[in-house]
């Protein structure tokens, strides 16, 4: 390494480069030296560029001190970002904890120079920096400047004073003799101390986690338009929620009862396709168009991987071990953390989740708690569901009988021959009863039958207490596997654009019935931009009567988006018009259409016109406002999100409502940076802890 020497300045001093944005006031020539002030970065590499990046100043006083305290110990582990990533201070490395990611380079910063390709400011060496701060203070305390000294790699570096300090490239010589550095080239600003170059430095994350939830990726390697893994949107999410939180959460926070969500993305394509297909698909691909090809192959074969019973099951269980490895792993690392789980899914990745959802087994007390519930819910129903079948079977007049001995429908059909002979039943009615229980026993047994030799389900998972037959079809629909089970019970379930409705329809299950619900999990969303064609809805299964629309996402803000309420309004007006434009019309028409008698013209116009007034409340009740329409409707779909609404729309953009086409990738694909999309989970989550919103949103449910 060279060393730092001084020389007498005998070039042309440069022109002045321009000054950062925010400088501290630098010490005056002679006068006491101050140390500079360290900050941590580490090296982030994408596509072959690398960008230093500042650790938060909380992550950067911890490895500070860690540095001061064990850096004579032979391995110091610091977390940070969260305890998402663990740096190992004598490697200086930064390294993933819950997922794979290439190894990052960590450096303790003091001197900085500003870099040829985008103007940021590159950290020098440890090494280098200490010689470049010796030699600041050299002369800073001598009051001697324009020092040249020369770097490891022959670049030279002049401090002219403390605010003009010049980095110069070594220039390659013809001359193979001639191997002094010199002064010529571009010069770069050189700065000292992380406060004088232009670098945004976050405070930090919360260090109370409230919640924990699993974010599984749709199709594909990519899940955004720009290409992104699943960390990188999910880190995009979580920055959300930390803007969200401080936005809408504050009276929470500042009392302390809120700290953060922390979000941890679930990866199962890499499993998928290490199975060696790609090799098996790559050998029956044709040669031409090879990028579409390969993107088909790497994408949207995704979705026939997952219709496949081999590659369902590898799917299933890379996405269920890997929540389960998660979640020991986060409770290892946080053995404080007393908060729920919640788990969330993309485009098919929500499918992945519904279908491991359905599938998982409710605790033995909570299934006797339910049939308890449901048993003592239904006594009273009960006697009612017998006096119709006696009403089918033609027999209600022995209704009296069955209502004395109290004999509700599972008692029914409990009863043997004995039973309704003490009852007094004849032969005949006898027969009938009999006839209509051995049915219905045999439908059931054959239908469980088949689906527990198919699915390799225990009867017992089966949600019978949950309504009728019809529920079983979710089950009996999926593609046959081994769903394994989760060591945790989510609390919600969000999905983000999800096909779980169309999934199910085509399976053949036409309506799910509204009493059924998840046997682990009591919350459901179904969120998705009104422009995605991967979404459909949910709630039409379970309500198939009236239409309704799905709840309108507030927007964050607290207000509908601009262009929204302009077209409400102008769909109002324009109704108005036409009913009034109408009226005038019928009046003006049957006038012209009367008998043309002067005294009856007069009379029938002021008939007219009264019968038009009279007419305008019944019109426009008709047309309620769109607010309206959003608050008042009481809709009940069912037990699926504990009685409340499951279809959440987002509000478009005002540029994406010029053309649904254009935008129609965007809608699909803009989950990870919605603010209104991150609002609602945080509120639900936040919800079960008794903890809300500083200020209700308009049209929240």
């Amino acid at each position: 390494r060279g060393s730092p020497r001084s020389r007498p300045m005998s070039a042309q001093e440069p022109p002045r480069p321009p000054s950062a944005a925010a400088e501290s006031p630098e010490p005056e020539p002679g006068g006491p030296y101050e140390a500079v002030v360290p900050h941590w970065f580490y090296c982030k590499v994408t596509d072959t560029r690398e960008r230093w990046v500042p650790f938060s100043t909380q992550d950067s006083e911890r490895l500070e001190a860690a540095h001061g305290a064990g850096q004579q110990q032979d391995e110091v582990v610091v977390p940070t970002s969260g305890g998402r990533y663990d740096v190992h201070l004598r490697a200086r490395q930064r390294v993933a904890v819950y997922w794979e990611e290439e190894v990052s380079e960590v450096r303790r910063c003091t001197w900085f120079y500003k870099g040829d390709k985008d103007n940021k400011f590159v950290p020098y060496s440890e090494s280098f920096s200490e010689e470049l701060e010796e030699a600041y203070m050299i002369a800073v305390t001598l009051g001697e400047w324009k020092k040249k000294l020369e770097s490891p790699n022959r670049e030279v570096i002049i401090l002219h004073n403390p605010k003009l300090m010049v980095h110069y490239h070594p220039v390659a010589s013809s001359d193979d003799w001639v191997s002094t550095p010199t002064e010529q080239g571009r010069p770069r600003t050189v700065k000292r101390g992380v406060e004088n170059i232009a670098v945004e430095i976050p405070n930090g994350e919360p260090l109370q986690i409230d919640h924990l939830v699993f974010v599984v990726h749709g199709i594909g390697p990519a899940c955004d338009i720009r290409f992104r893994s699943i960390v990188q949107c999910v880190n995009d999410f979580r920055n959300v929620s930390l803007s969200m939180l401080q936005a809408h959460f504050r009276k929470a926070q500042e009392q302390q009862q809120v700290g953060r969500v922390e979000f941890l993305p679930v990866n199962w394509h890499s499993s998928l396709h290490s199975t060696g297909v790609d090799v098996d698909l790559e050998r029956i691909t044709l040669p031409s168009i090879n990028r579409l090809r390969h993107f088909i192959n790497d994408t949207i074969l995704d979705v026939f991987f997952y219709n496949s019973s081999t590659y369902c099951q590898t799917i299933v269980d890379t996405v269920a071990s890997e929540m389960n490895r998660l979640h020991q792993l986060f409770l290892q690392r946080n053995p404080e953390f007393k908060g729920g789980v919640s788990i969330a899914g993309h485009s098919l990745g929500s499918l992945i989740l519904f279908d491991l959802l359905t599938n998982q087994k409710a605790d033995p007390e909570e299934d006797e708690h339910c049939a308890q519930g449901s048993r003592t819910t239904s006594s009273t129903g009960g006697i009612e569901e017998v006096k119709e079948i006696l009403k089918k079977l033609e027999l209600s007049e022995y209704c009296d009988v069955f209502e004395k001995e109290k004999m509700d429908r599972q008692a029914l059909f409990l009863c043997t021959v004995e039973n309704l002979k003490e009852m007094g039943i004849p032969l005949g009615p006898r027969m009938k009863i009999l006839h209509y229980i051995s049915s219905k026993t045999e439908i059931k047994v054959c239908f469980l039958h088949g689906l527990c030799s198919r699915r390799h389900i225990s009867s017992h998972s089966i949600p019978l207490t949950q309504g009728p037959l019809s529920n079983l079809n979710i089950l009996l629909s999926q593609v046959s596997a081994n769903y394994p089970q989760l060591n945790y019970k989510p609390t919600i379930f969000f999905a983000f654009g999800s096909p779980i409705g169309m999934f199910l329809t085509v399976r053949g299950v036409k309506r799910i019935d509204p009493n059924y619900s998840l046997p682990t999990c009591k919350g459901f969303f179904n969120i998705f931009h009104p422009f995605d064609p991967v979404a459909y809805r949910i709630e039409p299964m379970i309500v198939p009567e009236p239409e309704f629309e799905p709840m309108l996402l507030p927007h964050h803000k607290g207000r509908k988006r601009m262009h929204l309420e302009l077209k409400e309004g102008l769909t109002r007006m324009s109704v108005d018009l036409k009913n009034n434009l109408l009226g005038s019309l019928r009046v003006a028409w049957q006038s012209f259409t009367r008998a043309p008698v002067p005294a009856l013209e007069a009379g029938s116009a002021e008939a007219e016109a009264e019968a038009g007034t009279e007419k305008q409340p019944d019109t426009k009740p008709e047309e309620p406002p769109a607010a309206v329409k959003e608050e008042t409707p009481l809709i009940n779909v069912g037990r699926l999100n504990g009685g409340n609404r499951i279809d959440y729309v987002l509000q478009e953009k005002p540029i994406e409502s010029f053309n649904e086409y254009l935008f129609a990738l965007q809608g699909h694909l803009c989950y990870w940076e919605s603010e209104d999309t991150v609002l609602l989970v945080l509120k639900e989550i936040y919800q079960t802890q008794g903890i809300t919103l500083d200020q209700p949103l308009p049209g929240s449910q």
